[in-house]
């Protein structure tokens, strides 16, 4: 009988130790998955960067004249429909960042609205002119009405991009 019971918690122990070491190789793979990225601009790594969140609250201490060299994590909530040379990329709580491409060198596909990418390069804060956004809202495929209503400068939220992923 005691041998019996011994087989039974033998067995017992054996398949629960087959069962966890199955789920820690699944856990494995999952981590060994790795996101494929489109690359535009200078090449740069999905490693160490900012949340969206994070980078809000950066840009809450920068002053007009301040610069950060940093990298960041965000969705694109619209891009240029013309050339695709300037994207505005979500920032959470309503707020988004005007992201530009260093030396007009580089270019986003038309598309791209809604995926998620890492931008690298400077971030600093500006006012806007009204010519300026009007250019942009026009770019933007905005109605002559539309763009006619901008009458006052914006302050900025600005981002000069060096190097671009986008998820594919």
């Amino acid at each position: 009988m005691r041998k019996i019971i011994i087989l039974v918690i033998a067995t017992v122990f054996t398949l629960f130790s087959c069962k966890n070491e199955k789920e820690k190789n699944e856990s494995k793979s999952i981590d060994k998955q790795k996101v494929s990225y489109l690359s535009f601009g200078d090449k740069i790594n999905s490693k160490q960067t900012l949340s969206k969140i994070e980078m809000a609250e950066k840009y809450k201490n920068l002053k007009e004249g301040d610069t950060l060299t940093l990298k960041f994590t965000s969705s694109i909530n619209e891009v240029c429909k013309k050339k695709g040379c300037w994207m505005k990329l979500d920032l959470g709580a309503d707020n988004e960042v005007m992201v530009r491409f260093k030396d007009y060198g580089f270019f986003m596909p038309l598309n791209a609205d809604g995926r998620e990418v890492i931008v690298n390069g400077k971030a600093y804060v500006s006012t806007t002119s009204v010519e300026e956004l009007r250019h942009f809202a026009k770019d933007a495929g905005k109605t002559e009405e539309e763009i006619l209503k901008i009458t006052d400068p914006e302050y900025t939220l600005a981002f000069e991009a060096d190097g671009v992923l986008m998820k594919e």
